[in-house]
């Protein structure tokens, strides 16, 4: 499908809930209100927009949070959004605190990969963003997927304070066959008080260990993320870097939230309801036509360097990682 500027439209980013648990400070510290369960879409409502987008040409799906797996039946979800005729790939993003449990049951579901968010590699750095003292846990749980088959990568949200982990992240990429990302900090939120660490110096910092550090012309996934090898890494690096180096031109995705709202942009807090439609028995050509006007209604590229123009002030939890 494609909007009006020509850009193919063929990737959903679903949110299951906008609950989580972990706390990590640049997403949802504590104190959060979440919402009631009769506000978030039910499964089969999900599954019955994912086949309403799927007919008009959307067919990678992202599942995500808050914590996608926090949700109960969220493996079953997978399955059942896996099996749907015309469905391509299924990945999701995890905090990595139920992984070890779960990569096993998600690989038999069918999922096509997970990331995993991890921060830093210091104990005590990961306990102060993310509230919780778990990160062995969420290592485990990255092991559990790699042994599973999955085909993991590893996100890494670019904080100033976290600049010492910077480069123990991405030895990760040596150790195992894992991609890992750095994501630049997105001003939405808590985000929006800023605290981030620049793309550049993050690469600085890389190159210093590793000189031969250069871009790969590939792609490894249904994102935005652009991506660089060494000799010395099993997996490759790879940047996320929305402000400071725009990729609008080449936007593929749409984002539907946990109380069904369709976002054409992260940026704006224009959306259509699709829920609404959903609860007063629209039909499928219903749903497909919001679907449509979405896409009709996507911005040719977001203002995140221009943060007097953002609309969108909600919690990234909220709308969905």
């Amino acid at each position: 499908m494609k909007d009006r500027y020509g850009r193919s439209i063929d990737y959903l980013r679903i949110s299951l809930t906008d609950r989580c648990n972990l706390r990590c400070r640049y997403c949802m510290p504590d104190g959060a209100d979440f919402l009631p369960h009769s506000e978030i879409l039910r499964y089969e409502e999900i599954l019955r927009l994912a086949r309403a987008a799927i007919d008009l040409g959307i067919h990678n799906f992202k599942v995500t949070g808050g914590e996608p797996l926090v949700r109960r039946g969220a493996v079953e979800f997978v399955e059942q959004l896996k099996q749907l005729p015309g469905c391509g790939q299924v990945t999701l993003t995890t905090n990595g605190v139920l992984l070890e449990e779960l990569a096993l049951p998600l690989a038999r579901a069918g999922v096509d990969g997970i990331n995993v968010s991890i921060d830093a590699l210091d104990p005590a750095r990961y306990a102060a963003i993310t509230g919780y003292d778990v990160l062995d846990k969420v290592l485990r749980g990255v092991q559990a997927s790699l042994a599973a088959g999955i085909r993991t990568k590893l996100n890494c949200v670019l904080l100033a304070s976290a600049e010492p982990e910077i480069v123990p992240l991405a030895e990760l990429a040596g150790r195992w066959p894992v991609d890992v990302r750095f994501i630049e900090l997105m001003p939405i939120g808590e985000g929006s008080a800023g605290g981030g660490l620049p793309p550049q110096r993050a690469r600085a910092l890389l190159l210093e260990r590793w000189p031969n550090l250069h871009p790969v012309n590939e792609r490894r996934g249904n994102g935005p993320a652009h991506y660089e090898a060494s000799e010395g890494l099993k997996g490759r690096i790879g940047w996320i870097d929305a402000v400071s180096h725009r990729f609008c031109e080449q936007c593929n995705r749409l984002r539907l939230t946990s109380t069904g709202e369709l976002k054409p942009c992260l940026c704006y807090d224009a959306s259509v309801d699709l829920r609404a439609l959903l609860r007063a028995g629209a039909p499928d050509d219903a749903l497909r036509a919001a679907i449509a006007q979405a896409v009709e209604h996507k911005p040719a590229h977001h203002c995140f360097d221009q943060y007097e123009e953002i609309t969108e002030h909600r919690r990234m939890a909220q709308i969905g990682g």
